[in-house]
C-alpha cells in the first residue's frame, strides 16, 4: 500500500546539523578511541555529594522543586558568589536554577532577543548560541577573537555593534581556546554598550578553572553591567557531573523575571534531589571550589609535558580545560579531516575549531580535553607523539 508522506515545512535551522562532539565522539566509541575530544571528566563526582544525593531520595524529595530553584540552593549560590567574588545577590529575585548550563543560555536568549534583533558573537564560539539566537529570529554578527592570543579584537567589536544589537554574548573562561577575560575588558565592553539599549550573556560556566595565579572576573562585579547582563555557570563543570544537567543564572530583578518566563515552559524546575545535595554540599563544603583550579592546572601541565616531544605546537591556557594544539607542522588537511584520521589511525579524539567559527581560522588548530586521568593522557600523549 502506498504511503501518504507529509510535506515537512522548511527547517528552522537550515544549517544546523548534529553537532560536532556527537560526531567525534560517536566516530571515537565506534574505533574504540580515546576521547579527548568532547568535554567531560572522567574522574567520578565527590563521594560524599553522591551520598547526600542518595539521602535525598531516600527521604522522598522526588517532586518538583520551585520553578525558580530551591531555596536552600539559590542561597548556598548567593553565599559562594559573596565568598568568592565578594557579590551581593538577591536570592528571590536573581537567581535561577536551570537544567544546565545550555538551557540557561537559551532561556537568557529568548527571554530578550525579538525578531530583527541583532546578536553579536565572539568566534570561536560555543555551537549552542548561534541556533538559540536564530530560533528568536535573530541576526547574528560574529566577531573574530584576536589571532594568536584570542583576545577580543575591539575595533570590530565596536563596528558590529548597532542601533539593532539586543546581545553581546561572551564567554569567559573561553570555550574552545582558554582566554580568560579580566576587568579591565569588561570595562571596554561597558564603553562599547553603554550608549546602546544592549545587554551582555555572558557564559561563565568554567569559572572555577583559572589558572596561574589568576581569579575569574565576572561580568556581574562591573556595576556598569550589572543590571543589563545574564550569567550563566554550571555545576556539572564544579562536580565533574555533566550529566546531572543542572546549573543557574544570575540577573538582575527585571532580566530574572523575564527569563523565569522562558524557563518555566523550558523545563519549569530540575531535579529535586540532586539541588538539595549540591546546597547540602555547598554549605558543608565551601571552600572545594577553591581547588578546583590548582587540580586541572596539574592536568595541563602534565599533559604539555607529555607532549613536548610530539610536531603539536600547544597554545597557551589561562583557564577551562581544553588544550588547543597547531597541527600545522603535521598537515595541510582542515581540521575536521585531520580529526577523523586522528581517530582513524592514532586512536585519538580531538574537536576541530571550524565548526566554531564562522570564518576561516589562520591557523590549524584542534581541542583537546585534559580532564582525564594520568593514564588516560598518557595513553592518548603516546599515540600523539606518533603523529
Amino acid at each position: 500500500r502506498r504511503q501518504s508522506m507529509m510535506s515537512l515545512p522548511d527547517s528552522k535551522l537550515p544549517g544546523v546539523g548534529t553537532t560536532i562532539f556527537t560526531v567525534m565522539s560517536q566516530l571515537a566509541a565506534e574505533a574504540g578511541a580515546i576521547n579527548l575530544g568532547q568535554g567531560f571528566p572522567d574522574f567520578q563526582p565527590p563521594a560524599r555529594l553522591c551520598g547526600l544525593i542518595a539521602e535525598h531520595l531516600a527521604a522522598g524529595h522526588n517532586q518538583y522543586a520551585p520553578m525558580p530553584g530551591l531555596p536552600a540552593l539559590c542561597e548556598a549560590i548567593a553565599s559562594h558568589a559573596q565568598r568568592r567574588y565578594g557579590l551581593s545577590i538577591d536570592v528571590a529575585n536573581e537567581v535561577t536554577v536551570t537544567a544546565g548550563g545550555t538551557e540557561a543560555l537559551f532561556a537568557a536568549i529568548h527571554a530578550v532577543v525579538r525578531p530583527g534583533d541583532e546578536v553579536v558573537m565572539l568566534d570561536p564560539a560555543y555551537d549552542s548560541y548561534g541556533p538559540a539566537a536564530e530560533l528568536a529570529g535573530a541576526r547574528l554578527r560574529r566577531v573574530p577573537l584576536r589571532m594568536p592570543d584570542f583576545g577580543i579584537d575591539y575595533e570590530r567589536l565596536a563596528a558590529a555593534i548597532g542601533p539593532r544589537t539586543r546581545l553581546l554574548i561572551v564567554n569567559t573562561p573561553h570555550n574552545p581556546t582558554g582566554a580568560v577575560l579580566a576587568a579591565s575588558d569588561w570595562e571596554r565592553i561597558a564603553d562599547l554598550i553603554e550608549p546602546t539599549g544592549a545587554m551582555v550573556l555572558s557564559d561563565e560556566v568554567y569559572e572555577c578553572l583559572v589558572f596561574d595565579g589568576r581569579r575569574h572576573t565576572s561580568v556581574l562585579s562591573n556595576e556598569r553591567l550589572r543590571g543589563r547582563c545574564f550569567a550563566v555557570f554550571s555545576f556539572g563543570k564544579v562536580y565533574n557531573a555533566t550529566g546531572w544537567k543542572i546549573g543557574y543564572c544570575v540577573a538582575a530583578p527585571v532580566l530574572t523575571a523575564e527569563f523565569r518566563k522562558v524557563h518555566q515552559f523550558l523545563t519549569f524546575s530540575v531535579s529535586t534531589p540532586v539541588q538539595h545535595a549540591i546546597a547540602d554540599f555547598m554549605r558543608e563544603e565551601p571552600a572545594f571550589h577553591d581547588g578546583l583550579a590548582p587540580f586541572y592546572q596539574s592536568r595541563r601541565d602534565h599533559f604539555a609535558t607529555l607532549l613536548r616531544e610530539s610536531r603539536l605546537a600547544l597554545r597557551p591556557v589561562a583557564g577551562t580545560y581544553f588544550q588547543l594544539a597547531d597541527y600545522g607542522a603535521v598537515s595541510d588537511e582542515p581540521d575536521i579531516e585531520f580529526c577523523m584520521r586522528l581517530i582513524r589511525e592514532h586512536g585519538v579524539a580531538a574537536i576541530p575549531l571550524s565548526p566554531f567559527c564562522a570564518e576561516p581560522l589562520q591557523a590549524r588548530l584542534v581541542r583537546f580535553c585534559f580532564a582525564k586521568e594520568d593514564g588516560t593522557l598518557e595513553r592518548a600523549s603516546e599515540r600523539l607523539r606518533n603523529v
